[in-house]
């Protein structure tokens, strides 16, 4: 198949052909087509994860403040 491709050359020429590099452009869309969506998936369940975190940081910071003064902070 791809000796058509090489026999298309000049002889002494190097470097790929213009169906080569598209097939190479083609190929890197499509995985960026499917990488790029993931992506954003992982970085909003990094970011509700980072909020429960804090949350639960917070709850913990209001018992032991609790626990010391025998109420809450008033806001």
């Amino acid at each position: 198949m791809f000796e058509f491709f090489h026999k298309a050359r000049k002889a002494g020429q190097k470097g790929f052909t213009l169906v080569e590099l598209m097939i190479v452009v083609a190929i890197i869309g499509i995985l960026a087509a499917i990488a790029i969506p993931q992506f954003a998936k992982y970085r909003a369940r990094a970011q509700n994860t980072s909020a429960l975190s804090d949350l639960r940081n917070l709850r913990t910071d209001l018992e032991g403040f609790y626990a010391e003064w025998m109420e809450y902070p008033v806001p």
